[in-house]
């Protein structure tokens, strides 16, 4: 048993930690930069050290400072989070360097699978189905032309080393190319410090469905069901639900088998995620691994009836997992919207400001995921979401219904947000009848 555990993060993953720790009995250190100091997690945490100010790389992403803070406070473990060094092979040695457990994964696995055109190549070579394009990384526009002939126009152009639709282009044709290869390759370099980029065959407007899994140290892999997340901007996603109205009983069986062998043939510990995109004929291929949680991992935990942080944690100890295979059943629906302060009339632009006045939806089925309090000032220097409503429910139309409910309660006052945009959206036609794909924001914002 773990005495204490550093979270390497804040906002609402911060806090969801926080609470994680609490029930098993575990004491936490919350870190924060000076803008943070009045945020919910420092406040529930048991202890607290400040590691900086201003942008994140001179305090959420300073690696030696959250080391240091860990020792000092004495922690036994550091929990990521996600983003920030959650996928930090090169954080994850500096932890085990000092004696301190990182909740997740391996370095190496980490190398291995967050390098997106290492993991195709692994991938291919276990058998898993893959978007057909390179194999090897690209560093060259000219090399990328001739190749992406090969493979057949159009081609999505993407950054090995790329997350949250960083460095990722659409090449529509040989004229194209080289401006898309080189935009890309330039924002994976400013993004990332890498240029390595790979290429794929562009499936125009399909599904995004992703497996859950879970792995413990004793090569026992359960995969928890999907989650459809094809709601998204720029690569962003908006909603989730699972399961996925997108795929049949058959193909889902597939998918959780192949994430399985996605997982088990790079001996994956902890919780990641296999993500693939389906297209309009029901054909899947693995796209990518997130090899950490997710932001979305409560709508997993509401079908299921499992608590992935705490078995996180439990994993990280060197505990077998606490279910198999055949204890995962689907049970219901869930849809989860996230709450973002910013205002999608002007493009989506940030809203940071003052909490001034909140109240949040409630009652069987809902649940909210926040570190949202009256008269919290949310800082500009961060992600913009603020919140992450879930509800439940028997089935989807009820799913449906319960989250108008839960969105039309909630009041967030001081800042502008997307609450109303969510709401228009769980009343738009294509979603309500599972059609949505991953074109269909861009869709409704040309109606309107």
């Amino acid at each position: 048993m773990f005495n204490k555990i550093l979270i390497a993060n804040r906002g609402e993953i911060a806090v969801r930690i926080i609470r994680a720790c609490r029930n098993m009995g575990i004491r936490s250190v919350a870190v924060y930069s000076k803008e943070d100091a009045k945020s919910l997690h420092v406040q529930l945490a048991d202890q607290r050290i400040c590691i900086g100010e201003g942008p994140a790389k001179n305090s959420y992403l300073n690696m030696d400072r959250i080391i240091s803070a860990a020792k000092n406070m004495g922690a036994d473990a550091i929990h990521p989070g996600f983003g920030f060094l959650s996928e930090n092979s090169e954080f994850v040695s500096k932890c085990q360097e000092n004696g301190i457990t990182f909740i997740g994964p391996e370095a190496d696995v980490i190398d291995k699978m967050g390098n997106k055109s290492q993991a195709r190549k692994t991938m291919m070579e276990a058998g898993v189905p893959v978007v057909p394009g390179t194999k090897e990384p690209v560093y060259d526009a000219e090399e990328g032309r001739k190749l992406a002939g090969e493979i057949g126009y159009p081609v999505m152009i993407k950054a090995s080393s790329g997350g949250g639709g960083k460095g990722m282009r659409v090449a529509e044709s040989d004229d194209d190319f080289e401006f898309q290869f080189n935009m890309a390759q330039r924002e994976s370099a400013n993004a990332f410090g890498d240029d390595t980029m790979y290429i794929e065959r562009y499936v125009r407007n399909p599904r995004h469905v992703e497996i859950q899994i879970m792995a413990d140290n004793y090569g026992n892999v359960v995969a928890l069901g999907e989650r459809d997340c094809s709601v998204q901007r720029n690569h962003q996603k908006l909603i989730e639900e699972s399961p996925s109205p997108a795929i049949n009983d058959e193909i889902r069986d597939k998918m959780n088998q192949y994430a399985v062998l996605a997982a088990k043939t790079v001996n994956y510990t902890n919780a990641g995620t296999i993500e693939f995109i389906v297209d309009p004929n029901g054909e899947f291929y693995f796209m990518e691994m997130n090899t950490r949680i997710q932001v979305e991992h409560g709508v997993t935990e509401m079908v299921t009836g499992t608590d992935l942080i705490i078995e996180q944690i439990r994993v990280a100890m060197g505990e077998h997992l606490s279910f198999s295979q055949e204890d995962i059943r689907l049970q219901g629906h869930a849809i989860e919207c996230r709450i973002n302060a910013e205002i999608p009339e002007k493009n989506f632009m940030p809203s940071p400001g003052v909490v001034q006045h909140m109240h949040l939806p409630a009652g069987n089925g809902v649940r909210v995921d926040t570190a949202l309090y009256t008269g919290y000032k949310i800082p500009s220097e961060y992600d913009s979401m603020i919140a992450k409503v879930i509800v439940h429910a028997p089935d989807r139309e009820a799913a449906l219904q319960k989250m108008r409910s839960a969105l039309d309660e909630m009041v967030i006052l001081g800042v502008e947000t997307n609450l109303d945009f969510q709401y228009q959206i769980m009343r738009t036609p294509t979603f309500c009848e599972g059609k949505a794909d991953t074109g269909f924001i861009e869709s409704i914002m040309n109606i309107k």
